[in-house]
């Protein structure tokens, strides 16, 4: 395991991740201390000037295997990355040879294991259903809420906004999306999905993530959303989300909701002192 560092003059290493397109940044620093701040952050980010990702994931020491820390490409924090989690996941139980781990997050602690055939699947936890957990502005109900459309509001260590439409394809998410991320229902913003009903056990989804834009993929708005079809009776508890980026299997038992997927590590860089340096 290589040692990671924030100082300018050794640079820092990194792992470029995604699950089904949902991109990320991993720093791995279990070994040494690394100092984030929303200048890096935002400055990695950058798919012109940094590396560019949805999400950036910090591994550090902590409750279980590791700790888990995500950032936004905005800077801002998130409770909960289920695709990161996945990736991250799928890294340790290589560098271990294990085929279950469990990570802590600011969710909780998350289990995780093999599924085999290279998928990887991870325990996201009970969705939260309460609207001062989700947490929305008022006390309401979370099935349908007073907002044109009728969304259903679920929370899975972050805020989640469902519409059901008849076409999610037809939806202009770049102008549907940051309407409702900055609804004042949801006074620490949300992620946007639409969805349709493909088959009692199928959905096709698409989702604007707080703090990201549109991404191909979500793993926390898949648990979400296939948690709010469930309750309002248009899905069984086990289903199949297809979004842009790829397909997901999300099953919501007593125990949890599991997230079921494919994972890749597609390259390690370290970013130079001299990009390092420009943020000091």
């Amino acid at each position: 395991m290589r040692p990671m560092n924030t100082r300018a003059d050794t640079g820092l290493p990194f792992m470029k991740m995604h699950g089904l397109g949902n991109d990320f940044v991993v720093v791995d620093a279990r070994a040494r201390p690394v100092s984030v701040t929303p200048a890096l952050v935002v400055a990695l980010a950058d798919r012109h000037m940094g590396v560019g990702f949805d999400q950036l994931a910090v591994i550090e020491p902590g409750q279980g295997d590791a700790h888990l820390t995500f950032y936004n490409s905005d800077g801002s924090t998130s409770g909960a990355c289920g695709n990161a989690t996945r990736c991250i996941a799928r890294f340790l139980m290589d560098e271990t040879g294990r085929d279950s781990l469990s990570l802590s997050t600011d969710r909780g602690v998350i289990l995780a294991r093999d599924a085999g055939d290279g998928l990887t699947a991870v325990n996201m936890g009970q969705p939260q259903l309460e609207w001062n957990a989700i947490p929305l502005a008022e006390e309401m109900d979370t099935l349908e809420l007073p907002i044109e459309g009728g969304p259903t509001a679920t929370g899975m260590g972050n805020p989640h906004c469902t519409f059901f439409v008849e076409d999610a394809e037809a939806i202009p998410l770049e102008q549907f999306g940051p309407r409702y991320e900055h609804h004042p229902l949801y006074p620490e913003r949300t992620n946007v999905q639409v969805a349709s009903v493909v088959a009692p056990d199928h959905l096709r989804m698409r989702v604007w993530e707080r703090g990201v834009g549109v991404t191909l993929a979500s793993g926390s708005s898949s648990c979400a959303t296939a948690v709010a079809a469930a309750r309002r009776g248009l899905t069984g508890r086990q289903v199949r989300i297809d979004l842009d980026g790829g397909t997901l299997k999300i099953d919501w038992r007593e125990d949890g909701v599991w997230m079921t997927g494919g994972t890749s590590h597609v390259f390690d860089g370290v970013l130079t002192p001299d990009f390092l340096r420009g943020l000091e």
